[in-house]
């Protein structure tokens, strides 16, 4: 799955082979449909996201520099699709409170994390991630999940790397304050003292 690759497929499909897209979509359709999931929040319309940007990707795939990886520009794609799609559909997004936390109190919640089972504790985070506004949803999972760098988030949501490590502490947060309200109180303050 290197960028070379990916090259190769989109010069046969500029060129006419408009079966190779086939490829490209089998290797980014588990991304793009999981990224629009984390967005919409609906099973159905992250379907109509994902079949949306394929075919946006497909239409615009000549104007691809190729400055940065095509990975990069899918998920571009796939985030300019969800905040068309939840302008369309206006629908009103569950909003989480930022208490004060200070640095100590958000690393006890993530070393009590690090000690449950490694199943249990994705759970846990995809579970409380779900319950997070959309942004925030697509950008803690583009940075720990899809383990992109703070330069591709910037090119996906068209901001500076700062203002995502920003938005990126903030979106920690609130995460923090959902996983303080969904965790067992004695798992906390067992990991707290």
């Amino acid at each position: 799955m290197t960028t070379n690759d990916d090259i190769h497929y989109i010069n046969l499909i500029i060129e006419g082979n408009s079966n190779a897209f086939n490829i490209l979509v089998d290797r980014y359709k588990d991304l793009v449909f999981s990224l629009a999931l984390k967005m919409v929040k609906n099973r159905e319309e992250a379907e109509e996201v994902a079949q949306d940007t394929f075919i946006k990707v497909f239409k615009s795939l000549s104007q691809f520099k190729g400055d940065s990886k095509f990975s990069t520009w899918i998920y571009k794609v796939t985030y300019n699709t969800c905040l068309d799609r939840l302008k369309k559909t206006k629908r009103e997004q569950q909003v989480v409170s930022i208490d004060d936390f200070n640095t100590n109190q958000i690393k006890s919640i993530d070393n009590a994390l690090d000690k449950m089972e490694d199943e249990e504790r994705e759970k846990a985070i995809q579970d409380c991630i779900n319950l997070l506004p959309s942004d925030d949803a697509f950008l803690l999972t583009l940075f720990y999940f899809e383990e992109q760098s703070l330069e591709e988030i910037a090119k996906v949501i068209g901001l500076t790397a700062n203002n995502v490590k920003v938005k990126l502490f903030r979106s920690r947060k609130k995460l923090t304050t959902i996983l303080r309200e969904r965790l067992e109180p004695e798992i906390i303050e067992y990991y707290e003292s």
